[in-house]
């Protein structure tokens, strides 16, 4: 007999819902939705994971499964720490189609309801507007500074501190791409906008999907060039140039921050076993 069952991820107020057992989180994977499904209730269809249909839908209030303890609710964020790559990630994917139907209900030309009209677009129903999700991205970028290039020891790294950080942990330079601008421009216009640096040698490093509520993380490796640091008073609080021994406390795993920043500190380490 097939297997018919599906993963549910199931949205709650942010959160997603997750089974625990023991000290172990996982996807709902069952036949039929663990949470009631309205008439009302916009299911989004996801790509296939290890063989099995996945959906996602929100819930206004919790569920029963939520109130008898079957199911917790887990931050998206958090969820990170919980469930194995592929499931955070589509659960990322699921939060980001569900937050851009809620906010894609009528047509911004005439006014007139959406409909879907495949699996990621819609077509308004009076003038045949279609659109499509769409995603902010953003640059990330580490900043390299040394002095005595004689000496590798000596290299440094900008890490600076937003406002709306959360914990006293620094991370690194960020920002919008703006219309009309590369992402090199846009790396070279943040970076002397937050701090007042010129920079050189800007470099592709990866990319991170940030379905926070619907970004993606775009990160690049520079070297300082000229300027003294000036941070922008609005968005930073503090900064600093720092040295593989004196690092403060940096972002958790789950940023493309913390692999740029790892990154260059397993470098270190790989010079440090060569000598």
């Amino acid at each position: 007999m097939e297997d018919q069952r599906k993963y549910w991820f199931v949205f709650i107020s942010g959160c997603v819902l997750l089974k625990k057992e023991g000290e172990s989180y996982s996807v709902p994977l069952q036949e039929e939705a663990p949470a009631p499904i309205q008439a009302w209730t916009y299911v989004q269809e996801l790509p296939e994971l290890n063989g099995h249909e996945c959906r996602a839908f929100s819930v206004s209030s919790p569920p029963e499964a939520m109130r008898n303890g079957e199911l917790e609710s887990v931050g998206l964020r958090a969820s990170y720490n919980c469930l194995p790559r592929e499931f955070y990630d589509m659960a990322g994917k699921g939060a980001e189609l569900l937050y851009w139907d809620s906010n894609t209900k009528f047509c911004g030309v005439c006014g007139a309801p959406m409909k879907p009209s495949t699996v990621i677009s819609k077509k308004c129903t009076h003038c045949g507007k279609e659109i499509w999700p769409q995603v902010s991205p953003a640059i990330i970028v580490r900043i390299r500074r040394n002095d005595t290039p004689e000496n590798p020891e000596n290299e440094k790294i900008l890490l600076v501190h937003a406002r709306n950080f959360r914990s006293d942990y620094y991370g690194l330079v960020a920002g919008f791409v703006e219309t009309g601008e590369t992402l090199e421009q846009c790396v070279e216009r943040e970076v002397w906008e937050e701090t007042h640096l010129k920079v050189k040698n800007v470099r592709y490093f990866g990319s991170q999907p940030w379905p926070y509520p619907c970004g993606i993380m775009i990160g690049f490796t520079a070297d300082y060039e000229s300027g003294e640091v000036k941070i922008q008073q609005e968005e930073l609080s503090k900064s600093g140039w720092f040295g593989r021994k004196d690092m403060p406390a940096i972002p958790g795993k789950m940023s493309i921050a913390r692999k740029l920043i790892d990154d260059w500190l397993g470098h270190a380490c790989v010079d440090e076993q060569q000598k």
